[in-house]
């Protein structure tokens, strides 16, 4: 065979010769581990920004969140407190529907879940010509394999939450006058990390119902002449434009409003920033030994509104407990959502700022991110009011029932 003579020098440098081929499996090899790595952190923010969403959702209709209650603890001036549940129970449940209100633990204790009944013994026999039919041979088999699997059918296995239970279809409440009025506004804020807000757009309706044929031929007026010029007012199509451009009345063109259906009469829309009524300013700080420092700030921009159940919502991207440092209101931890809500019943001019400050664990500071704020508010930014309602037919004032509502769509610090 073919000999070639090989010194320890000729050995070392066949060895550290350069791989043109091995280069490129290489840079292949990373390219893959840096896209893989890429996807897993979008996969990570589209979870967290699902939760966020869902936990949003939560608070504006007092549902419970995670599969399991008592998820929310603490919601008390810097301590815990055992016994409250997420946002239903003692939380921010109420009555009022919609967005639910903020209401005192002390009192609420966490419902006792009722003791499991034993599974039926099954005892072997041969078979048996009737006795126990085929319906009841049905409802013992659900039976077992419920309490096998925990679940309850019948009233002694019902849901202590009203979870599994069906509910009962409420009762449709009867107007108590011929005609409704909504006046509704809606905020969207984007602002950044400092407080600066970069974005922001206020929307409002004014909504008309009619429950009789009384309030079917009423005539809606508004004070038009007081209104901003800086806010943009559009009519509904079938809303009379030349009479409400003269004297600020509304009224169809032809016939009267439909009943027993909303019909949005008049719209505005603002643009200009100044229409925040609230900033948050976030600043993480990582320490450098595992942990990350948190302080944060909201501000009452606009001392003419009156802001009730303000709720800071803050991705945590963990699922420990924050130690509290110092903080005005309340606060809450959902150890399931890895959430904090920062919580204050009312922001006004007397009560117009507040801060928190807590440390975690962590190392990564855009967990924190994006912030979102919520709150609901009878103060609308739009100074409409409705001056008269009378009736097309004989001109007489038709009785009617208002109400103002302002809360945000989206209001985030990101």
């Amino acid at each position: 065979g073919y000999k070639e003579e090989a010194s320890l020098s000729s050995i070392r440098t066949n060895l550290e010769m350069d791989s043109h081929e091995e280069r490129v499996a290489k840079a292949l090899q990373e390219s893959k581990e840096a896209e893989a790595k890429k996807k897993m952190q979008e996969n990570a923010k589209n979870l967290q920004k699902q939760r966020m969403e869902q936990m949003r959702q939560n608070l504006m209709t007092g549902q419970t969140s995670g599969p399991a209650p008592g998820g929310m603890v603490g919601f008390g001036g810097g301590g815990q407190q055992p016994g409250g549940d997420i946002f239903g129970q003692g939380g921010f449940g109420g009555d009022s529907g919609g967005y639910n209100g903020y209401q005192q633990q002390q009192g609420f204790q966490q419902p006792q879940q009722p003791a499991q009944p034993e599974p039926p013994k099954v005892v072997a026999k041969g078979m048996k010509l009737g006795g126990m039919g085929s319906a009841g041979k049905k409802d013992s088999l659900m039976a077992a394999m419920a309490a096998e699997d925990n679940l309850g059918f019948g009233g002694n296995n019902a849901d202590p939450f009203g979870l599994a239970a069906p509910v009962a279809a409420p009762a449709q409440k009867v107007a108590s006058t011929p005609l409704t009025l909504a006046l509704e506004e809606k905020i969207s804020v984007n602002m950044n990390r400092e407080g600066g807000v970069e974005a922001c757009e206020v929307k409002g309706t004014l909504t008309l119902t009619a429950n009789t044929d009384a309030g079917a031929a009423a005539i809606v007026e508004v004070n038009k002449a007081a209104l901003p010029s800086n806010f943009n007012f559009a009519t509904h199509p079938k809303v009379n434009k030349a009479t409400y451009e003269k004297s600020g009345v509304l009224t169809l063109k032809k016939g009267g409003f439909p009943v027993n259906r909303p019909v949005g009469v008049l719209r505005w829309s603002y643009g200009g920033e100044d229409a925040a009524p609230i900033t948050v300013n976030c600043w993480p700080e990582d320490e450098g030994s595992g942990s990350i420092n948190v302080n944060i700030e909201m501000e009452l921009t606009r001392t003419d509104v009156v802001l009730t159940d303000v709720n800071i919502l803050l991705p945590l991207g963990t699922t420990d407990p924050p130690v509290i440092e110092a903080i005005d209101g309340e606060y809450k931890h959902d150890p399931n959502a890895g959430m904090l809500c920062w919580h204050f019943d009312q922001v006004d001019a007397s009560n117009s700022s507040g801060s928190l400050e807590f440390s975690i664990a962590g190392g990564d500071t855009d967990a924190f991110f994006p912030v979102q704020v919520m709150f609901r508010s009878e103060t609308l930014l739009c100074p409409i009011q409705v001056t008269n309602v009378t009736s097309s037919a004989n001109g007489t004032t038709v009785p009617n029932t208002m109400t103002k509502s302002f809360v945000p769509d989206t209001y985030q610090c990101a």
